[in-house]
């Protein structure tokens, strides 16, 4: 069955999504490969303290466009960047108490599951959607963060009139509204 033009955009916004998600996944076992080869006996510690700055703040870019390509379809751990900022070096890491670097090791097996769970997901979606099946992929304009013509500005406009409305009936109807109205009678000058 030759899908629509309309569902092939959808197979390819999804594939975006799955190539983005594996990224992830492959710079996120790069980040516990460099972790763990660190307390090994003649490694350049160095050169792997080098490599783990770059794989951090790499993870750290591609996280912010993961989750905002992947809208409602992200579901990683929320501590999946915490372990990121915590881990300042591999030194610090490992200096740390052996209960502590193994809690962070645990921390990051955890962040894997959820990266592979949403993977999971995204390519279920993925192979649902090249199948004919109408899937719901969520954007940006879809889910409210579109341009929209009117909306947010006519509310605004509409809450500060009332707002207007009800400090003016608060002057003009309290004890308090009159001073307010003769001090500001008596600037104007009447």
């Amino acid at each position: 069955m030759a899908l629509s033009k309309k569902q092939q955009a959808v197979v390819a916004q999804i594939e975006r999504r799955v190539e983005l998600c594996r990224e992830f996944m492959n710079d996120w076992l790069l980040f516990n490969q460099i972790m763990s080869a660190y307390p090994s006996p003649g490694v350049n510690k160095a050169q792997l303290e080098n490599q783990f700055l770059k794989i951090k703040s790499k993870l750290a870019r591609s996280h912010k466009v993961l989750k905002d390509t992947l809208l409602d379809d992200y579901n990683l751990d929320g501590n999946t960047m915490n372990i990121v900022s915590g881990a300042t070096s591999l030194e610090q890491i490992y200096t740390q108490s052996e209960v502590a670097v193994k809690k962070l090791q645990s921390e990051w097996h955890r962040a894997f599951i959820s990266i592979n769970e949403t993977l999971g997901a995204l390519e279920d979606k993925k192979s649902r959607a090249e199948a004919g099946e109408k899937v719901f992929v969520a954007t940006a304009a879809n889910l409210g963060g579109g341009v929209k013509s009117g909306g947010k500005n006519n509310t605004t406009i509409i809450v500060i009139v009332i707002i207007i409305i009800v400090v003016g009936a608060l002057m003009a109807f309290t004890p308090l509204g009159s001073v307010y109205m003769s001090s500001l009678q008596q600037l104007i000058g009447r």
